[in-house]
Parts: structure tokens; sequence; C-alpha cells
């Protein structure tokens, strides 16, 4: 793929960091006034919510923000862009997201965060930008990947925390 630059990585030492990587996410997406696609990658536990949270705080958003395990997707539709938290842990079958509606989410304008996104494989679109997040040490290690040129831009723009590597 011919990405520049089109991976990231950083060293977070807890929840207000990984909100912070969120926000600076926002800042990004909103300057670039289009929508983006997001696969949030992780173990149970490693700050895919919190990431989250940081993204709609920045955007605006003032209630909490909670995972929408049950609901699968959480609407922030006042937001700019409108903002879409997706949470499939608990879907039994990706085929479940078309009976959903599923594409008519990802429609350009749409900022669209996806946790457990392997369990949509095949329904989903591809992503613009990857977050892999992981236990290292007392934080968490990050891997940003760039999946497609608007996501190498998005990614380019941001103002990481921490040592990048």
């Amino acid at each position: 793929m011919g990405i520049m630059g089109n991976e990231r990585r950083v060293f977070l030492q807890g929840e207000a960091e990984t909100e912070h990587l969120g926000r600076e996410l926002a800042r990004s997406v909103a300057k670039s006034g289009r929508g983006l696609v997001v696969y949030l990658d992780g173990d149970l536990g490693m700050g895919k919510t919190t990431l989250s949270r940081g993204v709609m705080r920045e955007l605006g958003h003032k209630g909490a923000v909670k995972s929408p395990t049950y609901t699968l997707v959480e609407p922030y539709e006042t937001l700019n862009p409108p903002t879409y938290h997706f949470d499939l842990y608990r879907l039994g079958d990706a085929e479940e997201l078309e009976y959903m509606g599923i594409r008519d989410y990802f429609s350009g304008e749409n900022l669209c965060l996806i946790e457990w996104p392997e369990r949509g494989k095949g329904i989903l679109p591809e992503p613009d930008l990857e977050i892999h997040l992981e236990t290292q040490a007392e934080g968490r290690s990050v891997v940003l990947r760039a999946r497609s040129d608007y996501g190498a831009r998005v990614l380019n723009e941001l103002e990481l925390i921490g040592p990048a590597q």
C-alpha cells in the first residue's frame, strides 16, 4: 500500500493519556471536514472505550460515554462530524449488521469508531485507521496504522504524546 507514514506507535500511561489520544484524533478528523472509519482493537479493558470517550468529548459531547455492548451502536448525531460508536463484542453473526442497516452509517461524512471489528468481518468496510491497544509495563502500547490515504493524512496530523517510535 504506498501510504506514507502509515504507522505510529505511542506509549500511554493511563486513562487521561488514552482519552487525550482520542481528543487528538477528533481534532484531526474535525479539521479534515469529513468522516473516518476507525477500528479499535485490543483485549477487554485495554482502553478502547476510554479513547472513544476522548473523541466524543472533544467533539462537544457532554454526557456519559459508555460502550454500546448491548445495542451494538451508540449514535452521537449532533456532533460534527456525526459520530457512531460501535461495540460488536456481543454480535452473534456478522450478517446481523445487515439487518440494522450498517451500510447507512458509512456515508463518508460520519466518524465511525468500531470496537471488536473482527466480529463484523465481511460486512464492515475497510478502515481508514486501525488503533491497536495492548498492555505494556504500567500502561498501554498503542499502534496506529493507516489503511487508506485519508487515514494516513489524519495520522500524520496527530500530535501524539509520549515517545513516538
